[in-house]
């Protein structure tokens, strides 16, 4: 099936937002083969000594990068198939750790160091955030009709803080002369150091992305709980149920494609961890996959961007996020088929 075809069979739409969405992926895909070098050429340079007649001359040879008519640097692209995938896992480095038994050397390596705090944060503040927003979904739900309104306000407010600025927040309320370490400070009589440890600040992070997000997920439960059978629910309560049982045997069942729905929302997202690394300071001692990708992009004192080992790195961040996403896919999958 050619292009032609297939776009006659999905139609014209659907295949230009498919074209749409898949453009840039294959570029970063293609360029994740490809390394674009600055063309340098060696040159005699002569130096000499102030003076007139002990003036002294030496000549050395220097690099210098090759510029055409326009005075542009000359760059020569080069393919170099999984080079940069190999650059950037370091395999060998990896494996020499694991065969030690050195974990300190293994987490020296940037990407494997990145690997392991992204899927930490993620696994972790995914049931938190489930926990979390049934929890509030359930509490405004419970509210009188006459607050509800507020409660739903002053709830979402964590989610409507731009990320960056609410990391930043945090970051300034737990630093050396923050409000609440000079309050734990003063109620433990003894000094705290918040961000001098690695475990400190990944702690912080989690906590403050299940503070932030956690108010998704809890409206997306309550206009689920809209819908729950208030007939099953008062059956429950004749035949004695308590409310755990309800819960567990009512709501949450009620409740499980919305949770399987946001359990994608955030694996998505939070495997994607950047703005708490910018926001906490951290990349002296926690790094995460997508800051290590902007790393890779970062001009360094040359003026040069590792963009083939970004794009590994990119590529290899989405497949994370692809097999994340097969366990609550399936699931989707076989209660859409159990449903027909």
């Amino acid at each position: 099936m050619n292009f032609r075809t297939f776009a006659a069979f999905v139609g014209p739409s659907v295949f230009m937002m498919l074209l749409f969405i898949a453009f840039p992926l294959i570029s970063v895909f293609v360029q994740s083969f490809y390394v674009t070098q600055t063309v340098y050429e060696v040159v005699e340079v002569e130096t000499c000594t102030p003076g007139f007649l002990t003036q002294t001359c030496t000549t050395e040879e220097k690099s210098v990068p090759v510029k055409d008519e326009n005075g542009d640097v000359l760059t020569r692209t080069e393919f170099v198939g999984l080079q940069s995938y190999a650059n950037v896992l370091e395999l060998g480095r990896a494996w020499d750790a694991l065969k030690s038994g050195s974990w300190s050397a293994f987490q020296t390596i940037d990407f494997w160091k990145a690997l392991r705090f992204t899927l930490t944060f993620t696994l972790i503040t995914l049931p938190l955030n489930i926990g979390l927003g049934l929890g509030i979904a359930l509490m405004i739900n419970n509210a009188a009709k006459a607050v509800r309104g507020p409660v739903i306000f002053v709830s979402l407010l964590p989610f409507i803080i731009t990320p960056v600025i609410g990391a930043l927040s945090i970051n300034w309320l737990f630093r050396g002369d923050g409000i609440l370490t000079a309050a734990m400070e003063w109620y433990s009589g003894r000094d705290i150091a918040m961000f001098a440890q690695a475990w400190t600040i990944e702690l912080l992070m989690m906590l403050y992305r299940v503070w932030h997000v956690a108010p998704f997920a809890a409206i997306v439960f309550y206009a689920g709980l809209q819908t729950v059978n208030s007939d099953s629910l008062e059956s429950a309560v004749i035949d004695g149920a308590s409310r755990w049982q309800r819960l567990r045997f009512i709501v949450i069942p009620h409740l499980m494609p919305l949770i399987i729905f946001v359990s994608m929302i955030h694996l998505m997202d939070a495997y994607r961890v950047f703005e708490e690394v910018v926001g906490f300071s951290s990349q002296g001692h926690v790094i995460s996959l997508q800051w290590l990708t902007y790393d890779f992009l970062v001009p360094d004192q040359a003026g040069n961007r590792s963009i083939s080992r970004a794009s590994a790195s990119a590529m290899l961040t989405m497949i994370g996020i692809t097999l994340l996403l097969i366990a609550p896919l399936r699931r989707t999958w076989r209660d859409h088929k159990g449903g027909h």
